[in-house]
Protein backbone atom coordinates (compact mmCIF):
# COMPACT_ATOMS: atom_id res chain seq x y z
CA UNK A 1 0.00 0.00 0.00
CA UNK A 2 1.10 3.44 -0.94
CA UNK A 3 1.34 6.28 1.43
CA UNK A 4 1.02 9.91 0.60
CA UNK A 5 0.46 13.03 3.12
CA UNK A 6 -0.66 16.60 2.40
CA UNK A 7 -0.38 19.98 4.61
CA UNK A 8 -3.20 21.74 5.09
CA UNK A 9 -3.32 25.55 4.50
CA UNK A 10 -4.38 28.55 6.80
CA UNK A 11 -7.64 28.01 4.29
CA UNK A 12 -8.06 24.24 5.14
CA UNK A 13 -6.96 23.78 1.62
CA UNK A 14 -5.15 20.26 1.06
CA UNK A 15 -2.77 19.64 -2.31
CA UNK A 16 -3.49 15.78 -3.86
CA UNK A 17 -0.29 14.48 -4.03
CA UNK A 18 0.30 14.07 -7.85
CA UNK A 19 0.51 10.40 -8.07
CA UNK A 20 -2.80 10.49 -5.78
CA UNK A 21 -4.28 12.57 -8.72
CA UNK A 22 -3.24 10.48 -11.44
CA UNK A 23 -4.30 7.13 -10.01
CA UNK A 24 -7.80 8.52 -9.05
CA UNK A 25 -7.90 10.53 -12.57
CA UNK A 26 -8.48 13.81 -10.84
CA UNK A 27 -9.05 16.50 -12.66
CA UNK A 28 -10.02 20.44 -11.70
CA UNK A 29 -13.95 20.72 -10.48
CA UNK A 30 -13.82 16.40 -9.42
CA UNK A 31 -15.71 15.79 -6.62
CA UNK A 32 -14.08 13.81 -4.07
CA UNK A 33 -16.33 12.10 -1.20
CA UNK A 34 -14.52 11.38 2.08
CA UNK A 35 -15.95 9.22 4.99
CA UNK A 36 -15.17 9.64 8.18
CA UNK A 37 -15.15 6.48 10.87
CA UNK A 38 -17.10 8.31 13.95
CA UNK A 39 -15.66 5.80 16.42
CA UNK A 40 -11.71 6.27 15.46
CA UNK A 41 -9.43 8.14 12.86
CA UNK A 42 -9.70 6.62 9.55
CA UNK A 43 -11.27 8.90 6.48
CA UNK A 44 -11.68 6.89 3.78
CA UNK A 45 -11.71 8.96 0.33
CA UNK A 46 -13.84 8.02 -2.68
CA UNK A 47 -13.55 10.31 -6.48
CA UNK A 48 -16.53 10.90 -8.15
CA UNK A 49 -15.21 11.88 -11.28
CA UNK A 50 -16.77 9.93 -14.28
CA UNK A 51 -20.10 11.39 -15.80
CA UNK A 52 -23.07 9.09 -16.91
CA UNK A 53 -21.71 10.06 -20.44
CA UNK A 54 -18.37 8.60 -19.94
CA UNK A 55 -20.20 5.22 -18.22
CA UNK A 56 -23.15 5.15 -20.97
CA UNK A 57 -19.72 5.19 -23.82
CA UNK A 58 -17.89 2.24 -21.82
CA UNK A 59 -21.39 0.55 -22.01
CA UNK A 60 -21.31 1.20 -25.66
CA UNK A 61 -18.16 0.30 -26.30
CA UNK A 62 -18.58 -3.70 -25.29
CA UNK A 63 -17.93 -6.20 -27.28
CA UNK A 64 -17.68 -9.98 -26.71
CA UNK A 65 -14.58 -11.73 -27.95
CA UNK A 66 -16.33 -12.42 -31.40
CA UNK A 67 -16.46 -8.79 -31.68
CA UNK A 68 -20.74 -8.59 -31.49
CA UNK A 69 -21.99 -6.32 -29.10
CA UNK A 70 -22.96 -7.57 -25.60
CA UNK A 71 -26.70 -8.26 -24.73
CA UNK A 72 -28.03 -5.54 -21.56
CA UNK A 73 -28.13 -8.66 -19.42
CA UNK A 74 -24.12 -9.65 -19.90
CA UNK A 75 -23.58 -5.63 -19.95
CA UNK A 76 -24.94 -5.98 -16.28
CA UNK A 77 -23.13 -8.69 -15.82
CA UNK A 78 -19.78 -7.19 -16.77
CA UNK A 79 -20.66 -4.00 -14.62
CA UNK A 80 -21.68 -5.75 -11.78
CA UNK A 81 -18.27 -8.03 -12.06
CA UNK A 82 -16.14 -4.48 -12.83
CA UNK A 83 -18.12 -3.26 -9.91
CA UNK A 84 -17.90 -6.15 -7.19
CA UNK A 85 -13.47 -6.65 -7.91
CA UNK A 86 -13.33 -2.58 -7.31
CA UNK A 87 -15.02 -2.40 -4.32
CA UNK A 88 -13.02 -5.78 -3.28
CA UNK A 89 -9.86 -3.48 -4.26
CA UNK A 90 -10.80 -0.70 -2.27
CA UNK A 91 -11.66 -2.55 1.06
CA UNK A 92 -8.13 -4.66 0.48
CA UNK A 93 -6.57 -1.15 0.62
CA UNK A 94 -8.72 0.21 3.04
CA UNK A 95 -7.70 -2.96 5.68
CA UNK A 96 -4.28 -2.15 4.70
CA UNK A 97 -4.16 1.14 5.25
CA UNK A 98 -6.12 0.93 8.64
CA UNK A 99 -3.58 -2.17 9.82
CA UNK A 100 -0.53 -0.01 8.92
CA UNK A 101 -2.12 3.06 11.03
CA UNK A 102 -2.49 0.47 13.81
CA UNK A 103 0.56 -0.86 13.80
CA UNK A 104 1.93 2.59 13.78
CA UNK A 105 0.06 3.62 16.96
CA UNK A 106 1.24 0.29 18.75
CA UNK A 107 4.80 1.40 17.60
CA UNK A 108 4.95 4.83 18.86
CA UNK A 109 3.21 3.60 22.20
CA UNK A 110 6.49 1.71 22.28
CA UNK A 111 9.24 4.28 21.72
CA UNK A 112 10.55 5.82 24.58
CA UNK A 113 9.79 9.38 24.69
Amino acid sequence: MSHYQAKMSSKGQLTVPAPVREHFDLKTGDIVDFYVDETERPVRMVARNKSLVELAGMLDAYRLPGGHAGTIAEMKEAVGEYLAEKHERISREWNEWHEFQQWKRRRDKRRPV
